[in-house]
């Protein structure tokens, strides 16, 4: 594994700073201390062009390379998720309710350290932009605010990368694929307005709960009756909430869920669908239903010529037989997708070894691969905007 040695030298300040950000999560746009934290070591670094603030916590800096060229934005997310965590670890969360459930933690370390030898050995012409955002992981998406206030157009940026850990996969290993690789996201809310009553004399009430139910069943034909097989699609009913005691009819009930696709007509089909099946479903049980849509991230489209490019720089660092460029897509969403919209580039997933899943209460990021997420950052800069020697 090609790990840049100067990298390799400062594994250990980049393993502390990951577990001071493991012990103190920040949830959405609320990464006060984090976005200080980050800002204080691109100031140590010799960084003077820092701005804070984007999407309320975001921290945008830039180093300038040798000479002349373009920007090029390499991004990490900085937020963590509301879990109470179980990992034990000594450096385990010291906010309740709140952790590193994702890696945050370590994508921002992997981009610290990249920042660190770039701001020292500046071997690149142009810009590199380093992207610290909050609020991956909740609507309405820090890389999406940041685009609003004028992140792409104000730092000139024309190309832009990311990373996301991986457990369960090779330490160190790379994947991903050109074209669509993350689902867009969007939630559905259904609102049921009956008739309560005694559990004794359904016949006096207008029953939410049945009418849920039939709701609920009714939606899992949209996948199955209005959906091509061979286009991916997923329509989950997560929640349901509604009644309080064994011999009351409730008068309301609540219904919600996702839906995970990567085409815009199917997308829309959902939509439309739920609009039609939920009116037909309140009609027929004689309740009032309100359905809301809120619309999340759109899919995740890698650009085909910059994922090759990434892919190449990420063999240099791991070797050709440790990065993949044909991984299935997955269901899962990521609001990078704004940004890929906005600019050419790519989104790559660095596997970090066996352990708890992504999410869940127990994991940790492996600190072993932060040298080698830094590492490719870093080459990423170099090889797109190489310094040019005069004969």
């Amino acid at each position: 594994m090609a790990v840049i040695n100067r990298i390799a030298g400062f594994a250990e300040d980049m393993t502390a700073w990951r577990r001071h950000l493991h012990q103190n999560p920040e949830l959405g746009l609320e990464c006060h201390d984090t976005a200080a934290f980050v800002a204080a070591r691109l100031r140590e670094f010799g960084i003077t062009q820092i701005e804070t603030g984007l999407a309320k916590t975001g921290v945008v800096a830039v180093i300038e390379g040798q000479g002349a060229g373009p920007a090029i934005g390499l991004r990490a997310d900085m937020d963590g998720l509301p879990i109470e965590e179980t990992s034990g670890v000594a450096h385990r969360s010291t906010r309740p309710g709140a952790m590193h459930a994702c890696g945050h933690d370590g994508h921002t370390t992997m981009l610290l350290g990249a920042a660190r030898y770039l701001a020292e050995t500046r071997n690149f012409n142009g810009r590199v932009v380093l992207i610290f955002q909050p609020c991956e992981e909740a609507n309405p998406g820090g890389a999406r605010l940041m685009i609003e206030d004028g992140l792409m157009e104000k730092y000139d940026i024309s190309q832009v990368y990311a990373l996301h850990t991986m457990p369960g996969e090779m330490e160190g290993a790379f994947s991903t694929c050109a074209g669509p690789f993350m689902a867009a996201v969007d939630t559905f809310h259904i609102d049921i307005k009956g008739h309560g009553g005694h559990g004794a004399f359904p016949h006096e009430t207008r029953d939410p709960v049945v009418a849920a139910a039939g709701m609920v069943q009714a939606i899992q034909t949209i996948v199955s009756r209005n959906h091509y097989a061979l286009e991916d699609l997923v329509v989950s009913v997560t929640q349901i909430h509604t009644g309080s005691a064994e011999n009351i009819v409730p008068e309301t009930a609540y219904v919600n869920g996702t839906i995970r696709s990567f085409d815009e007509n199917v997308r829309q089909m959902v939509h439309r669908r739920l609009d039609e099946v939920i009116a037909g479903q309140a009609a027929s049980y004689g309740v009032a239903a309100d359905l809301r849509i809120e619309e999340g991230y759109p899919a995740t489209v890698n650009h085909p010529d910059e994922t090759e490019f990434a892919a190449k720089v990420a063999r240099e660092i791991s070797g050709a037989d440790q990065v993949r460029t044909d991984r299935s897509r997955e269901m899962g969403a990521e609001d990078f997708a704004f940004m890929l919209n906005a600019r050419p580039g790519a989104y790559l997933l660095l596997g970090q070894g066996e352990g708890p899943a992504l999410h869940h209460p127990a994991f940790d990021f492996n600190d072993a691969v932060a040298p080698v997420g830094a590492s490719y950052f870093a080459r990423l800069v170099e090889t797109a905007q190489p310094v040019t020697t005069k004969d």
